[in-house]
């Protein structure tokens, strides 16, 4: 006998006495009641009900042939299967019975048992709850141990499906019997061998039991009677979680097992309470003072491992029974004093029994009593200990995901590094994400770092030092300039066309200038200025030095006798050559401002770790061009003063012309390549350097050595000096 579960016969008999002392239900009529074991069988369950409904020294179905108690309902039972065993024949002859266990709604529909009424809610809370609680604590590679019959399989089928929706997998299932052999010795030794594989090395933490008391009380005996060949290679450290049709129960065969195996075990229970009296009504039984309850005297011996007295057999071993054996000394597992889940549901039929009795009595209209389950009320359940984690593998770190692993659950699986520029923040991500754009991977790729804006500014050393190198060429390019103007009626100056001379050093001024609009953030202002400005000064730059070079040629043909181009040496000619230059490069950059203008953007796809602040050219065919056109005018510029360096001394300039070009086409030559390869801020840079590079090129080649002779060679800077001067 489980001796804990003799509370549900207490709980009947409390609440019949408790109904028969109440004056104002049932007045007049008491009631009564017999307790049948069904002995969890199902030959044995249909014998009872039959007994209930045709009792007689010899039965007879259908026939009452002996005094008899009408029946008015049937309690019963706590399994769904004998439950539902005893419905098909109490459904035959309109008998109303109500259970008081909890079952799966889709195990037997109510409506074509009209009878049948529930005293607990079906299992459909109690699997969320389970689910709760596995993904609260993380176990999500669970092991279950589940009975095997119609409601196990109910069990399977709907939390198969809820842990695939929920991210948990079964490490494994085990079918425990409905009905185990306690007689049989080799049954243990047997069960044990296909249970404790599952325990042997395995990962999952946490065992999920469904099935009965009986089921349980089973279980546990195999595994603590097989438990010594096995703990060596057993881990103990086990989370056992029962369902709330389970209570944890003991016989007599268990009450010298270790349970430590079983210590910390997580169990749902059915909504219970405590009625006043309950625990004054346990207080008052003893087995000499109740008659008719046979199984008392049982409950009594089993509970407290003793004996009554028996004259008839011989002595036993065991200590005597005095009956004043107190209920409140045995363990939880042995017998509760507090009403379980169970016993308050058996509480709860026997008023719902008698408050419809009452109200058929107090109304001839026959009002017909409904009946309300009580809610499983899921307790809020807080870690007394460190738990263990039950996963079929290790979580994943930030910075890796998950890969299935092939012909294994979706719990099993490796952890991968997450693929370049992508990242994982959290545990167990299935997938990388990539980055927003304006952040960046770690280097371990669990986080997005924000990506700053990069530009070259005034405040970096690189900046600082283009700027000053741009202000000192400036400043020496106004010196030049004020140099000029001061000896501009010195034959040096004279002979070298003063106007396009100005001009030349003016541009130069605005080439060296003009790299200033690189620096710094580009703004709507700047993006449009700098490359308009640095195309159309250069533009100029060298249509004066065209003009020059040409001047030179044609100075020379002038000397010669008859030639007919005196009429085209002037300064109309020179002008002509730098206006019609110019404005062939105004009018292609006007072209490119109107049609696809140049605007400041962020390119977050060159770097990654940095955003970088740009000049959009808008039109990168339109940039190319007037890149182009100025090469051109450089090259036929440089194919001149190529062709005039070997003129007589006098007009010896275009050897200087010569060599400041070929650095200036080096410079920019040099400058497609190393624009092309060069990402971020440096783009800017090597544009500002070449700018620099060229334009100082075209100062020191052409003006430094007549800014010699002018300052400190002043003695040949005479007409009749020059002549015979070679520089």
């Amino acid at each position: 006998m489980a001796t804990k579960l003799y509370q549900h016969v207490l709980a009947l008999a409390f609440a019949i006495h408790e109904i028969n002392e109440n004056p104002k239900l049932l007045p007049n009529v008491t009631l009564g009641f017999h307790v049948y074991d069904s002995y969890h069988n199902v030959m044995m369950t249909y014998r009872s009900i039959l007994d209930v409904l045709f009792r007689s020294p010899r039965l007879a179905v259908n026939y009452r042939c002996a005094s008899q108690k009408n029946v008015i309902a049937v309690i019963g039972g706590l399994g769904s299967d004998i439950s539902f065993r005893m419905a098909d024949i109490l459904g035959l002859y309109k008998i109303p019975q109500l259970t008081y266990g909890s079952f799966a709604s889709e195990e037997r529909d109510t409506t074509q048992s009209p009878r049948f009424f529930r005293m607990v809610s079906n299992e459909t809370h109690q699997y969320r709850a389970i689910i709760q609680l596995l993904l609260h604590f993380r176990w999500i590679w669970v092991g279950l141990i589940v009975v095997d019959d119609e409601s196990g399989d109910n069990f399977l089928q709907v939390l198969e499906l809820l842990f695939s929706q929920n991210g948990i997998c079964s490490a494994f299932t085990q079918r425990i019997p409905t009905q185990p052999s306690w007689h049989a010795e080799s049954e243990p030794s047997k069960w044990g061998s296909k249970i404790h594989p599952h325990f042997i090395g395995s990962k999952a933490s946490t065992i999920l039991i469904y099935g009965e008391t009986m089921t349980f009380m089973w279980l546990t005996t195999t595994l603590l009677l097989e438990f010594p060949r096995y703990k060596e290679i057993t881990s103990p450290q086990k989370i056992w979680i029962t369902t709330a049709q389970i209570d944890l129960a003991l016989i007599s065969l268990q009450r010298g097992l270790d349970f430590q195996l079983f210590h910390g075990t997580i169990a749902f229970r059915i909504h219970s309470n405590e009625p006043a009296e309950f625990q004054k009504f346990l207080h008052s039984i003893k087995p000499f003072g109740t008659q008719g309850n046979g199984f008392l005297k049982d409950f009594w011996e089993q509970a407290f491992d003793c004996s009554f007295p028996n004259f008839q057999e011989p002595e036993k071993t065991s200590e005597t029974c005095t009956g004043e054996e107190k209920l409140e000394s045995l363990p939880g597992p042995v017998f509760e004093m507090s009403m379980t889940g169970h016993s308050y549901s058996i509480y709860n039929a026997v008023y719902t029994v008698a408050h419809a009795m009452h109200a058929m009595y107090s109304s001839p209209s026959n009002c017909r009593a409904t009946v309300k389950g009580e809610n499983m009320k899921q307790q809020d359940l807080q870690p007394w200990q460190v738990l263990p984690v039950s996963l079929c593998t290790d979580c994943c770190h930030p910075g890796y995901q998950k890969e299935k692993k092939e012909r294994e659950k979706f719990c099993c699986y490796d952890c991968v590094p997450c693929p370049e520029g992508k990242v994982t923040n959290q545990k167990d991500m299935d997938d990388c994400v990539i980055c927003p754009d304006d952040q960046y991977p770690s280097k371990n790729q669990d986080d997005c770092i924000p990506r700053i804006i990069s530009f070259l500014s005034y405040q970096e050393p690189l900046g600082i030092s283009l700027a000053s190198v741009a202000l000192c060429f400036s400043v020496t390019t106004v010196w030049v300039l004020r140099t000029f103007i001061k000896h501009r009626d010195t034959p040096i100056i004279k002979a070298n066309n003063r106007d396009i001379t100005y001009i030349l050093l003016v541009s130069l001024l605005l080439c060296f200038l003009c790299s200033f609009l690189f620096l710094g953030r580009p703004t709507k202002i700047t993006c449009l200025l700098r490359q308009a400005a640095f195309g159309i000064i250069f533009s100029v730059a060298i249509s004066c030095v065209l003009a020059k070079t040409v001047t030179v040629v044609l100075a020379f043909l002038v000397t010669k006798p008859g030639s007919s181009m005196r009429k085209c040496v002037g300064k109309k000619l020179t002008h002509s050559i730098v206006l019609s230059c110019s404005l062939i490069q105004g009018g292609i950059v006007v072209v490119w401002l109107r049609t696809s203008p140049p605007f400041p953007d962020l390119d977050k796809q060159s770097l990654a770790m940095e955003i970088i602040a740009e000049c959009n050219e808008g039109s990168v065919i339109m940039f190319y061009i007037v890149l182009g056109y100025m090469g051109l005018l450089s090259i036929i510029c440089l194919l001149v003063a190529f062709l005039a360096r070997k003129l007589p001394d006098a007009f010896n300039e275009a050897k200087f012309i010569t060599f400041s070009l070929l650095l200036f086409c080096s410079v920019w030559v040099s400058f497609f390549p190393t624009y092309l390869s060069t990402k971020g801020k440096y783009v800017v840079a090597v544009e500002i350097f070449s700018i620099l590079a060229s334009s100082a090129g075209l100062l020191a080649c052409i003006f430094f050595p007549k800014c010699y002779i002018i300052i400190l060679r002043p003695e040949l800077n005479k007409k009749g000096k020059l002549k015979g001067r070679k520089y």
